[in-house]
């Protein structure tokens, strides 16, 4: 009886403690962490879903990009097929050109005497065939390099003769006017050899005047000479010859080649105004490649050119149709890789 008695007012105790007492939680913020948590839980919800929704457009445009780079591996292709068609252009052109020069050089040669007098442009007159008769006029040779010439397999380096053709007086056969002539290759010693006599020659050619008067030089000369002797100079001899060439026109350097010095006599190419005045001649004196193939063996210097050398380029028209070739395969070559490139592989099983 005690023990039930005493287990009732302990059950009574605590159901009043139970309505009266409210216990105060000892860590209040943890316990109102719940309301926080579910904020930042959206929070992250929200931000997730804007990072998808801008991830969305800029994956796209990425896929739009690697689109337009895709194409982009056809362009070396496209280049290259582009230059092998400019290739087949270019071997037409070659092709016309020299046979422009065969038929001109096919067609009788110009007399001399009648050159100056047509009236076609000088420019028209270029590739045709000239047969003038007059002298040399040596003391005004233009040499014009150096230019290699192989002989016997062994490479020797010479210059260009230029000298002009000047007519012969009192010759009805004979050139009306000069022309520059180049006469072909000679070694190098044959320029040499001209600069070291060119100080004589100015120096007689300052000298020398139209009459001389002979005064009197001894005592014995002026015992039996009563009155000076006047001696007029006497026209030199000169030695006709006669040259068979093809008018030609000024040579175009290429960025390589240096500019001519006239003062040093230095002619790196050939410039056909500027050597017609260095030679006390007008500029539009014409000029043309001595092609006699009659050589003299006892004198074989100079060398003219051959005919052939005249229709003949730095670059044939077989070169270009390889140049076709070559591009085209190139073109080929790269537009397959650039396809292979962008094709999807297909997974194996």
């Amino acid at each position: 009886m005690a023990a039930a008695s005493i287990s009732k007012t302990l059950s009574k105790g605590a159901r009043g403690l139970k309505n009266h007492w409210i216990p105060t939680p000892l860590f209040p913020h943890l316990y109102s962490s719940s309301a926080p948590v579910s904020a930042s839980a959206s929070a992250s919800v929200s931000s997730s879903s804007s990072v998808s929704s801008l991830t969305e457009p800029q994956s796209s445009g990425g896929e739009q990009r690697r689109g337009w780079t895709k194409w982009l591996l056809f362009v070396p292709g496209a280049v290259t097929f582009g230059l092998g068609s400019w290739q087949i252009l270019r071997r037409q052109d070659k092709i016309n050109m020299l046979d422009y020069r065969r038929k001109r050089l096919d067609l009788e040669p110009i007399p001399g005497s009648n050159l100056y007098s047509l009236n076609e442009n000088l420019d028209s007159l270029e590739f045709r065939r000239v047969k003038a008769k007059g002298f040399f006029d040596e003391k005004k040779s233009i040499y014009v390099g150096p230019r290699s010439r192989s002989i016997s397999g062994v490479t020797e380096n010479g210059y260009y003769l230029i000298t002009p053709l000047m007519p012969i007086p009192d010759d009805p056969d004979s050139m009306q006017s000069p022309i520059l002539v180049n006469r072909g290759w000679v070694p190098r010693s044959w320029r040499d050899k001209f600069l070291e006599d060119l100080p004589v020659d100015e120096q007689s050619k300052n000298i020398a005047s139209p009459s001389i008067q002979e005064s009197e030089r001894s005592s014995w000369w002026r015992f039996w000479s009563k009155k000076p002797k006047t001696v007029e100079d006497q026209v030199p001899a000169v030695t006709p010859v006669e040259v068979v060439g093809v008018v030609r026109g000024s040579e175009k350097p290429s960025i390589f080649v240096p500019e001519n010095d006239l003062c040093s006599r230095q002619w790196f190419y050939v410039d056909v105004p500027a050597i017609s005045r260095a030679s006390g001649l007008a500029e539009n004196t014409i000029y043309i490649d001595d092609i006699n193939e009659n050589v003299n063996p006892s004198n074989p210097y100079p060398v003219p050119k051959e005919v052939s050398t005249l229709i003949h380029s730095s670059v044939m028209p077989q070169d270009h149709l390889n140049y076709t070739l070559t591009w085209y395969s190139l073109s080929a070559a790269v537009t397959f890789m650039a396809f292979k490139r962008i094709t999807p592989k297909k997974s194996r099983r």
